[in-house]
């Protein structure tokens, strides 16, 4: 029987030679060769990426070892679980560029809470979520548990029954990653719908502050998590958007060198995809060069920025690769001819 192709890989190294196109073809190449020579890859994910249901290439990467550690936004931890629960409920806007203040408050009206062109349902989403989620912050408080705020969600999402799933299982990120129990981070997860309803019961004194334990100790236990993922080949940095989600984990190798003044691997690669432009003082519009004078890569790291909607890049470069782990063989042919060509290309 013929193997089947690896369309999509194919068609980048047809097609993608110049400006993002080119960028985004090589980072896909490198990630590749970083798997592939048994490396781990990293990635952080901040915008609406699982409202925009990156979980349908991202779930199976998990699931297929090409992603090894995360670092999200409460929203995204939090919106992969709506999807799951809520999928047929939610409604979507593709004119959303023309809709007018009168068309979002008929919005608001109907319990719908917009995101660009998707809406997510407030009843069938958060109070569904919600009916789950604090009867385990209650039993915490009431034991004196303390977790770390993506415990929870890992622990809430293995639980659920599967009656009351709208959305494909295989298309949950937080799913895939509970089911390997991967390293993850949620920074500033005080910042989201749940972190506002957990602070809510807080100031009722319904539940203890305490049972989630704090950024700090995030980055405490990120200090043990990377030493783990950097052995052998090292670990990758594949950064969506820009924030916190990304500025908070890339930090970690900095601060093992000059804070706990012990030794430590540099990013084995970094690639960011984000719509945000070069300027001056931003920092999801740095260039990663800036990135090596704060120690956390080096001048021989693989460094890529795509400008671009995460939305068409991301998906696009994690289906390739599920290509790659298929038929690795195939793969390895597929990206050394493109690289010639683009070395004779170059030598013109």
């Amino acid at each position: 029987m013929a193997k089947p192709g690896l369309p999509i890989l194919e068609f980048v190294a047809r097609n993608y030679h110049n400006f993002n196109a080119r960028s985004t073809r090589d980072a896909l190449f490198a990630w590749w060769d970083h798997v592939r020579a048994g490396g781990r890859m990293y990635v952080a994910m901040a915008g609406a990426m699982s409202s925009a249901q990156l979980g349908i290439t991202l779930a199976p990467a998990i699931r297929a070892g090409l992603v090894h550690g995360l670092s999200v936004t409460g929203a995204n931890l939090e919106e992969s679980l709506f999807r799951l629960v809520a999928h047929h409920s939610y409604k979507d806007f593709p004119e959303y560029r023309y809709l007018t203040k009168a068309h979002d408050t008929q919005i608001l009206e109907q319990r719908m809470r917009r995101v660009t062109d998707t809406s997510i349902p407030e009843d069938e989403a958060f109070r569904k979520v919600e009916k789950f989620l604090v009867p385990m912050w209650l039993a915490a408080t009431a034991k004196g548990e303390r977790r770390f705020w993506h415990e929870y969600f890992y622990q809430l999402v293995r639980t659920l029954p599967k009656r009351v799933f709208e959305g494909d299982p295989a298309e949950c990120w937080l799913l895939a990653a509970a089911e390997r129990d991967l390293p993850l981070v949620v920074p500033g997860h005080e910042d989201s719908t749940f972190g506002n309803i957990f602070a809510s019961h807080v100031k009722t004194g319904e539940c203890s502050a305490s049972i989630v334990k704090s950024g700090i100790e995030y980055m405490a236990r990120l200090y043990d998590d990377y030493r783990e993922l950097a052995k052998g080949r090292g670990v990758g940095f594949f950064q969506i958007g820009g924030g916190i989600a990304g500025d908070f984990p890339i930090c970690v190798v900095p601060s093992i060198k000059y804070d706990l003044q012990a030794p430590v691997k540099p990013w084995a690669y970094f690639c960011q995809v984000s719509d945000s432009t070069t300027s001056y003082g931003s920092y999801s519009g740095a260039t990663p060069n800036e990135k090596i004078t704060w120690d956390k890569l080096t001048e021989r790291t693989p460094m890529f920025v795509i400008e671009s909607d995460a939305t068409v890049v991301v998906p696009l470069m994690l289906q390739a690769l599920l290509e790659c782990q298929r038929d690795p063989a195939r793969a390895d042919a597929i990206v050394k001819a493109s690289r010639a060509r683009t070395r004779k290309s170059l030598a013109r």
